[in-house]
């Protein structure tokens, strides 16, 4: 798939505070950002949404905050921005994609993007993502963006489908051989436009007839996996993930989940078990149990210990006791 290339006078700011331009507008798109206790970092990211460009003919119907039950001043940072925005705040954290599932409810936007609060737009990082997954002739249902971190180097952001062997490798070390054996794409420098499985969830853009055809995100997800398992569902109607080597944004990493590493651990693994439990064969899921429960704890902890990180240890166990609690409390109250 070609790259088009804009001139000057095919962009627009993405919004203006006359309404000049949203009336000249036939097209409108929707960002979705979930927050939780990110500081600063979110009020910087909606300020690079306000510089960055839409193709003319393109309007910003809505910036959709999510905010799951913050205990931080993240929130009250926005109120004064002059951006169209709208603050949903919940009283409990619902999890990352019944979040998303509530910002995308707001407007009748045509195009859905579900952007992480640690990320920074650019000038163009909208203009490629909008005019590929609306004009090409192979149009995808899903398109995603180089990241870079906060060094500016090109971050890993897409994988393939997840298999058990995928789990195994990772908690043994033999992804690091075998690259190809890895559930990330780390044996491709992300730098060509490509076809892939799927994109990181950092920069998430889909048309919202598809994200409704698809019922939005499952909300059993409480975070992670969420768009792995929308981008299989996806793949499953013929609709395709399509990543633009072009087209960059940054991306922090880690913008809230950072502060809480045995709690990040619990849910990585909960929703890998959830997403075994859903697309997996009786084989898979097991090997993925006897990955998540015997290989991975003893891999992390003496990892761990041979960088002599003692408090990584102790959130490896304290992230494997709050992942028992988590299960044993959703046995309990299942019917």
């Amino acid at each position: 798939m070609g790259r088009s290339l804009l001139s000057d006078q095919e962009l627009q700011p993405s919004f203006q505070m006359n309404q000049s331009t949203s009336a000249a507008s036939t097209h409108s798109l929707s960002i979705v950002i979930v927050n939780w206790n990110t500081g600063n970092l979110l009020r910087e990211c909606l300020s690079s949404i306000s510089t960055a460009c839409l193709p003319v003919g393109w309007a910003l119907e809505h910036v959709v905050v999510v905010d799951n039950a913050s205990s931080d001043d993240s929130i009250e940072q926005i109120e004064q921005l002059e951006l169209p925005l709208v603050i949903v705040r919940n009283q409990v954290n619902r999890g990352f994609g019944a979040a998303c599932n509530q910002g995308a409810r707001y407007g009748n936007s045509e195009i859905l993007l579900f952007l992480n609060p640690d990320t920074r737009l650019l000038e163009r990082s909208l203009v490629e993502p909008i005019r590929t997954l609306t004009e090409a002739h192979d149009a995808p249902g899903i398109v995603g963006v180089q990241l870079l971190d906060g060094e500016g180097k090109i971050s890993v952001s897409c994988a393939r489908f997840p298999r058990a062997k995928h789990f195994a490798a990772g908690a043994l070390g033999l992804d690091r051989i075998w690259p190809k054996l890895a559930h990330l794409m780390i044996d491709w420098d992300h730098r060509e436009t490509r076809f892939v499985d799927q994109v990181m969830g950092a920069f998430f853009m889909t048309s919202r007839k598809l994200f409704e055809k698809l019922d939005g995100f499952d909300e059993r997800f409480f975070v992670y996996f969420e768009e792995v398992d929308f981008a299989l569902r996806a793949r499953d109607i013929g609709a395709t993930s399509l990543f633009l080597g072009g087209t960059q944004v940054h991306h922090i990493g880690g913008g809230s989940s950072s502060k809480v590493r045995d709690r990040r651990l619990m849910y990585q693994l909960r929703s890998r078990i959830l997403y075994a439990r859903k697309h997996f064969s009786v084989t898979e899921l097991a090997l993925t149990h006897l990955t998540v429960w015997l290989l991975e704890p003893l891999s992390r902890t003496v990892f761990a210990l041979w960088r002599g990180r003692i408090d990584d240890v102790v959130s490896v166990w304290r992230g494997y006791l709050l992942l028992l609690r988590a299960l044993w409390a959703n046995s309990t109250t299942s019917p």
